[in-house]
C-alpha cells in the first residue's frame, strides 16, 4: 500500500527507472539514459530509507514490461544451498544460477533466456565436488542443465546457432562421466568433460565460447585452456575464486547480451534487463558489485541495468580503494532525471577507484508538506478522535522519525487510534501497538522499529561474538555525547568480557550501518535516539537502568578535568546528567550561584544543560516553566527555575512548544535582564533571539542532528 510514498516521480511513466530500463510502467518505449557503458546504480541511504521497498516498487512495475529481478544479498540461502559442495559451488554462483532461473522463466516480450556460456563456466567448476566420482560431478552439472534448455515460449531472441548441440554435448559428457572414479582434484574430470563439450559444438557455439573464455586471464585465446584455468582458481579459493566468480557474472551478463542482439533480439526484446541487489553491501552484495565495475572498468560493456543498495552515502570503502573517498556522481529524486553521466577520467586507468563506475542515488526524507500528507494518509482513523488528536500525531510522528520514511509509516500505523494527550511527550506514541496484518501477535512500535532498524540490520562488519550485547550498548549509550563518555559506558557494561568494543569502534560501525553523526550525540541520528532513549528507561523498573547510567557518568565527571568533549566544562557535563537523573533542585542552585557577572558564557552552559532527554513519567517542565508550580527560594532562583525547564521543554524537542513557550521563554529571560546583578542587561538581546528561534521551532543550541530535523520538519 504504501510501496511508491516518496518515490512517486522516480516510478512514474517518465521517471528515472523508466528512462534507465527504457520502458514505462505501461510498457511505452522510453528512449534509454545512458549507454554503452552503463554505470551500477546505488540506492544510498541508513536503515529504514526505503531502498528495499523501491527496488520492490521497480520491481512490481516493470517486471511485466522488461526482464527485471531481484536478489536479497542479506540471505542466508545462498551460503546454505553452497555448503554441502564447498569446492563446486560458492555463495556467488548459486545467485548467479538463481538469477538466470530467474530470467529463464521470464514470460513478457521475447520469451525467456538460456545461459549456454554460464553453464559451460558452472560445467567445469562442478568438477570440484567432493569425492570426485563421475556420478556426483554428472549429479552436479545436472543442476544447471534447465539453463540451456529452450524456454516454453521460445523467444526471437534465442541464438539458433547452439542448436541444442550443447544440450546433446551435456548429455554425452555425462554419459561419460557416469561409473568412473577420478581423481581429488577432479583433473580427469574436467578433460573429459571439455572434450565431450567441444566435440559436439558447433562452429559458431564453439567460437563464441572462443570469444568468451578464451578471453580468460591466462587462456591465450584458447577456450579449454580458459575454462580449466577457471575450474583451477575456483577450487583454489581466495582471491583466484573471487576472479572466477567475477569472470562467471560476465558469462550470465554475455548471455543477457547475446540475447537482444542481431536481427532476431531487436525485433523480439525491448528495454534493458535488470538485476537488483538488495542489502549489497553485505559480502555477497559486495562481491557482484566489484565483478561488474572491475569488468566495466577494464572496458567490456553490457546493457544490463545494476541497481544495489548500500548504508553508507560514500557506498563503502571497496569503491575508493582504500583512499579517502573521492568525489562521486550523485542526484536526489528532486533534482529530477539526471540525463548524463560519464565515467570520470582517470590517467590510471585500470587502477583507478571503482567509484567512478557507480552513480548514487541519495534516498529522500519526508520533509514538511510531504510527510503530514504521508502521516495522514497512513493514519484515517485518528479523525474519529478531531482534528487536533490527528495534528498531535502528525507532529509527533513528524519528529521522531526525522522523516524516515520505514519509521513515518510504522508509527504513522500505530498512532492511528493511540490517545495521545495534547500535553504528552512525543515519545508516548512509541507504546502504541502495531497489528500485523498476518495475523502475528500485536506489539508496541518501538520494539517493533528497534528489530528492524539495528537487529535486523546489524553491522556487516560487527564481530560475531557482540551480535547478542549490540542492541544492549547502543541503548546505554544513547545518553553518551562524545566519545570519551561513550567509553565509560561502554567500560562498564562490557565489564567481564574479554572481547570488548571501544567508543571508535562503535562509531566506526554506525557509520558503516549509515547512521548519520553528530558533534554533541554520540547516537546522531534524532529518531533512533529517541527510540534508544525510551527502551532504556524501561529496561527496568521506575527507570532504574536510565538513573544507573546517568549517575555513572554525573560521578565520572564530578572528577574531571575542566574542558572537552561535547560541552565547554565537565562541571556542565555533569550538570546535564544530574538533570535528567533527580538533581534539578542542585542544578537550578548551581545555575542562580553562577549567573551574576557572567550572563553570556551562563546562558550557553545552560543551552548545554537542558539539552537532555526527559525520563519518563509525569512531565510537569510546561506547569513549572510558567511557575503553577511552587518553589521556594529568592526571586532570582524561581526565575531561573522556571528557565531552565522552559529551555529544556524547547531543546528535547519532542514535545509541543508553540507560540507560548516562546512567549514564556521571552518573560523570564527579560525578568533576569532588570535584576540586580552585573550584565543583567545582556540578556535582553538573548530574550529576543531565543523566542524568535523557538517561535520558528528551531533549536537554540545547533547540532547536526537537531539542524537535520529542523530541516526535514
Amino acid at each position: 500500500m504504501y510501496e511508491d510514498l516518496g518515490f512517486e516521480k522516480l516510478l512514474d511513466a517518465d521517471g528515472f527507472f523508466a528512462r534507465l530500463l527504457g520502458r514505462s510502467p505501461s510498457g511505452a518505449d522510453r528512449k534509454p539514459l545512458y549507454g554503452p557503458d552503463l554505470p551500477v546504480v546505488l540506492l544510498t541511504g541508513g536503515p529504514g530509507m526505503g531502498k528495499g521497498r523501491l527496488l520492490r516498487a521497480v520491481r512490481d512495475r516493470f517486471a511485466r514490461q522488461v526482464p527485471v529481478i531481484g536478489l536479497d544479498c542479506a540471505s542466508a540461502v545462498y551460503a546454505d544451498r553452497a555448503g554441502p559442495e564447498p569446492g563446486a559451488r560458492s555463495a556467488v554462483t548459486e545467485a548467479l544460477v538463481e538469477a538466470a532461473l530467474l530470467l529463464h522463466t521470464w514470460r513478457g516480450t521475447g520469451g525467456g533466456f538460456t545461459f549456454p556460456r554460464l553453464f559451460a563456466g558452472l560445467a567445469v567448476i562442478s568438477t570440484g565436488v567432493a569425492g570426485g566420482t563421475g556420478e556426483a560431478i554428472r549429479t552436479e552439472v545436472e543442476r544447471y542443465e534447465e539453463l540451456i534448455q529452450q524456454p516454453r515460449l521460445r523467444g526471437l531472441g534465442a541464438r539458433d546457432f547452439w542448436r541444442g548441440a550443447l544440450l546433446g554435448a551435456v548429455r554425452k559428457m555425462l554419459e561419460v562421466l557416469a561409473g568412473q572414479t577420478f581423481g581429488p582434484y577432479g583433473a580427469a574430470a574436467l578433460t573429459a568433460l571439455l572434450d565431450a563439450l567441444f566435440e559436439r559444438v558447433t562452429p559458431r557455439a564453439e567460437a563464441e565460447l572462443t570469444r568468451i573464455y578464451g578471453d580468460y586471464p591466462g587462456a591465450a585465446g584458447q577456450p579449454k585452456h580458459g575454462l580449466r584455468r577457471l575450474a583451477a582458481d575456483f577450487r583454489a579459493g581466495g582471491e583466484r575464486r573471487a576472479d572466477a566468480e567475477r569472470f562467471l557474472f560476465r558469462a550470465l551478463r554475455e548471455d543477457l547480451e547475446a540475447a537482444y542482439r542481431g536481427l532476431g533480439g531487436w525485433l523480439g526484446r525491448v528495454g534493458r534487463p535488470g538485476l537488483l541487489l538488495d542489502h549489497a553491501d553485505q559480502p555477497l552484495g559486495e562481491r557482484l558489485l566489484r565483478a561488474v565495475l572491475v569488468d566495466r572498468r577494464a572496458g567490456q560493456r553490457d546493457r544490463v541495468v545494476i541497481v544495489g543498495t548500500a548504508r553508507r552515502a560514500d557506498g563503502g570503502d571497496f569503491l575508493h580503494g582504500g583512499l579517502p573517498p573521492r568525489p562521486v556522481a550523485a542526484f536526489r529524486p528532486v533534482d529530477g532525471v539526471p540525463a548524463t553521466w560519464s565515467r570520470r577520467a582517470d590517467p590510471e586507468k585500470d587502477r583507478g577507484p571503482l567509484s567512478a563506475g557507480v552513480l548514487m542515488l541519495r534516498m529522500p526524507f519526508l520533509t514538511g508538506d510531504g510527510l503530514r500528507r504521508a502521516t495522514e494518509r497512513i493514519q484515517l482513523d485518528a479523525e474519529k478522535e478531531g482534528g487536533a488528536h490527528r495534528r498531535r500525531i502528525t507532529a509527533a510522528v513528524a519528529q521522531l522519525s526525522g522523516g524516515r520514511p520505514h519509521t513515518v509509516i510504522r508509527l504513522a500505523t500505530a498512532a492511528a487510534d493511540h490517545p495521545m494527550e495534547p500535553d504528552d511527550n512525543d515519545r508516548a506514541i512509541l507504546d502504541a501497538r502495531l497489528h500485523h496484518p498476518d495475523g502475528a501477535a500485536e506489539r508496541p512500535v518501538a520494539d517493533v522499529l528497534l528489530q528492524e532498524l539495528v537487529l535486523d540490520q546489524l553491522p556487516v562488519r560487527l564481530a560475531d561474538e557482540h551480535h547478542d550485547q549490540w542492541l544492549d550498548l547502543l541503548t546505554h549509550l544513547s545518553v553518551a555525547h562524545d566519545p570519551a563518555c561513550a567509553d565509560v559506558l561502554l567500560r562498564h557494561h562490557q565489564a567481564g568480557r574479554v572481547l570488548r568494543l571501544t567508543a571508535h569502534e562503535v562509531a566506526r560501525l554506525l557509520h558503516d550501518t549509515g547512521w548519520p553523526a553528530c558533534e554533541r550525540h554520540f547516537i546522531g541520528d534524532f529518531g533512533l535516539r529517541q527510540l534508544l532513549v525510551h527502551r532504556l528507561y524501561n529496561l527496568e523498573r521506575d527507570g532504574g537502568a536510565w538513573y544507573a547510567d546517568h549517575h555513572l557518568l554525573r560521578d565520572h565527571y564530578a572528577l574531571s578535568e575542566p574542558g572537552g568533549g561535547a560541552f565547554h566544562s565537565a562541571a556542565t557535563h555533569r550538570m546535564n546528567h544530574h538533570l535528567v537523573s533527580g538533581g534539578v533542585d542542585d542544578v537550578v542552585r548551581h545555575l542562580a550561584a553562577t549567573l551574576p557577572g557572567r550572563p553570556r558564557p551562563w546562558c550557553e552552559e545552560l543551552l548545554e544543560t537542558a539539552q537532555a532527554p526527559y525520563p519518563g513519567g509525569a512531565d510537569e517542565r510546561r506547569r513549572r516553566a510558567q511557575g503553577l508550580v511552587p518553589v521556594a527560594g529568592p526571586p532570582l532562583r524561581r526565575t531561573v527555575d522556571q528557565l531552565l525547564h522552559a529551555v529544556w521543554l524547547c531543546e528535547e524537542r519532542t514535545r509541543p512548544t508553540g507560540s507560548d513557550m516562546a512567549r514564556t521563554l521571552e518573560q523570564l529571560l527579560r525578568q533576569l535582564s532588570i535584576m540586580d546583578f552585573d550584565g543583567a542587561g545582556v540578556l535582553g538581546p538573548i530574550a529576543t533571539e531565543w523566542s524568535r528561534l523557538v517561535a520558528n521551532e528551531r533549536p537554540l543550541l545547533h547540532c547536526a542532528c537537531t539542524d537535520q530535523l529542523g530541516r526535514r520538519g
